[in-house]
């Protein structure tokens, strides 16, 4: 009986063997490339080099400027639905398994979120003019 333990640990560990090589092949061709890159690559500094460089735009002024939250709360709002859409991806391949009890709990987690945009728009949170 301890050695059918044995066998499933084993088994199961075998099973995550290709994607530790594959992690490991990822991070050896990372590693060769930036570190040949390192060595390989040009190394002279000039002052144009070594001026911060945005989109083509030269830096004017201090970067520690306060900026709009709205910036903020756009991103954050933005991972929020994301990760809601996250969320449909079980429902949609179980949903003939899940059943009724399943569409409606599908159903309660739409309106929380819709109640939630509601709120949001409401709040007036995504109108850019002040």
């Amino acid at each position: 009986m301890n050695l059918f333990f044995l066998n499933v640990a084993t088994d199961s560990l075998s099973d995550y063997l290709p994607i530790v090589l594959q992690v490991f092949l990822a991070l050896g061709i990372v590693a060769i490339m930036m570190g040949g890159s390192h060595l390989l690559g040009p190394k002279r500094k000039t002052k144009d080099k070594l001026a911060n460089f945005e989109s083509g735009i030269k830096a004017i002024g201090n970067a520690r400027q306060p900026m709009a939250i709205k910036y903020f709360l756009v991103a954050i709002l933005f991972v929020l639905f994301d990760v809601e859409v996250i969320f449909f991806y079980p429902y949609a391949v179980n949903f003939r398994d899940l059943g009724q009890e399943g569409f409606f709990a599908v159903i309660m987690f739409v309106a929380f979120f819709l109640l939630g945009f509601i709120y949001i728009i409401k709040k007036g949170a995504l109108k850019w003019e002040d």
